[in-house]
């Protein structure tokens, strides 16, 4: 009978994947499609939830197969995100006009992912305060007590690496170790040696023009090739959003969320309100704040479903230089850099939250003017180098909380609804790195604005 089941289940994503592909026969907008994705998901994991039971056999076994489609996707995005990566910032470097840009462009990057990531440390503090969020108020169960006694562990690998340990972690040794994402820097260490292989290139330019001539065509044909691979699988986007969200919905442990109902909403709350903050910046800048948001909703949908900041790297990049106009090298870096760096969401807002929450248990009050400058402070300090995937939040509040001396086992207590949470921070992280590359191109005045003020513009990413 489960098989019946299960076999009705797969029957019905397949319908609804026929819808997307009609879609697409159609021509419908790459956005429309996203988006339909986003609520067929939706509508199929309601029904699984509802139909059966989060943990039952039924939906274990029918998740396994919509994963093909979900994880599988993610899976062809990680695939290219170093091979990009690395040819996009290679490629930018030797086309700059002044090698002096490259300096300047990171320095920008950088600064604004760190300062909102600060700001954003501020928001979380803010937002639970008002909520009076207090982790003495969360009953333990065993997951979450094997959660706090795991994160406990974890801590030893995390909290013997000082400051200066953790930028060394950036450096490279081994390159081809990092191509394959070995650490949680590796994101960063790619970038960096990008970036040396593109200054080389320009001092090989100046001594022998002939021999870089040969390696800049090889760099513009990989180049090319590497966009192509990135639009195919960009086409899959609306399929892989219909097979997370249906995942995560019907995996969801809705009687957890209920009972941490309270963070769940505070949390929001918080993210909402760095996102109005991002785009109050971009106002000040002087662009049209909901000229951006319209060009970045699809890129924040697969965010928000994929939980994955570093596959969405691809989206991130497309999204930047077709609909917002930003200078494909800003792009380029701003997505990568964001990716590991800054996290407005998973190193800001959530470990800040964490650390409000615990400190009354340790008899220390949240709200003391010392306490927030040290938090905000440790929290724009230990932004940098945060893994990019699902548990880059748990690393950064390993990292905030042992450095305020918190225990960290009780950060165990929302394991139920870490996903829920996730799905918004990470949708806020990629909010920030293509924050960080439009005001970037605003400020060093290569933000093409007839793109950006164009609303057709977002079309472009379709012809995908």
């Amino acid at each position: 009978m489960n098989t019946l089941f299960i076999l009705v289940n797969i029957i019905i994503m397949i319908a609804l994947i026929g819808i997307l592909f009609y879609m697409q026969k159609k021509h419908v907008s790459f956005s429309k499609r996203v988006f339909t994705g986003l609520g067929l998901g939706i509508l199929l994991g309601t029904f699984l939830q509802l139909a059966y039971h989060a943990d039952s056999v039924i939906v274990g076994t029918t998740t396994d197969w919509i994963n093909i489609v979900g994880r599988g996707y993610v899976s062809l995005l990680m695939m290219i995100v170093i091979p990009l990566i690395m040819v996009s910032i290679i490629q930018s470097i030797i086309n700059l006009e002044k090698s002096a840009e490259l300096g300047k462009m990171s320095a920008w990057i950088i600064g604004i992912l760190v300062a909102t990531a600060m700001a954003a440390a501020l928001v979380g503090i803010t937002a639970a305060s008002v909520f009076d969020l207090d982790a003495g108020q969360i009953e333990a169960g065993e997951a979450e007590s094997d959660r706090g006694l795991a994160l406990e562990e974890r801590l030893g690998s995390v909290e013997d690496m000082s400051i200066p340990q953790q930028i060394l972690s950036f450096i490279p040794s081994n390159p081809f170790q990092d191509m394959t994402g070995a650490r949680a820097t590796s994101t960063i260490a790619v970038v960096i040696f990008s970036m040396i292989v593109g200054i080389a290139v320009l001092g090989v330019r100046r001594k022998q023009p002939e021999q870089a001539a040969v390696f800049v065509n090889w760099v513009n044909a990989v180049y090319a090739v590497v966009m192509r691979i990135v639009t195919m699988i960009l086409r899959l986007t609306p399929y892989g959003i219909l097979g997370l969200m249906a995942n995560t919905v019907a995996r969801t442990d809705v009687a957890g969320i209920i009972e941490l109902g309270k963070f769940v909403g505070a949390s929001y709350v918080a993210l909402l309100a760095m996102f109005i903050i991002h785009l109050i910046v971009i106002g000040i800048f002087g662009l049209n704040p909901l000229t951006f948001l319209r060009k970045v909703l699809p890129v924040l949908g697969f965010a928000f479903t994929s939980r994955s900041s570093a596959g969405t790297i691809p989206l991130n990049i497309q999204a930047q230089k077709n609909s917002l106009g930003v200078h494909e090298g800003i792009a380029n870096m701003s997505a990568s850099f964001g990716a590991t760096i800054g996290q407005n969401g998973c190193a800001g807002i959530y470990p800040a939250m964490l650390a409000v929450m615990i400190a009354p248990s340790q008899g220390i009050d949240p709200l003391a003017p010392g306490f927030i400058v040290q938090l905000v402070l440790i929290i724009g300090i230990s932004s940098f180098g945060v893994a990019g995937v699902g548990g880059g939040a748990t690393f950064a509040a390993l990292i905030v909380l042992s450095s305020m001396n918190l225990p960290v086992a009780l950060a165990g207590l929302l394991i139920s609804v870490e996903p829920l949470i996730d799905m918004g921070r990470t949708a806020l992280n990629v909010n920030g790195a293509m924050l960080s590359g439009t005001l970037t191109s605003r400020i060093m005045k290569k933000l093409n604005l007839n793109t950006f003020n164009n609303p057709k513009a977002i079309e472009k990413e379709t012809s995908l």
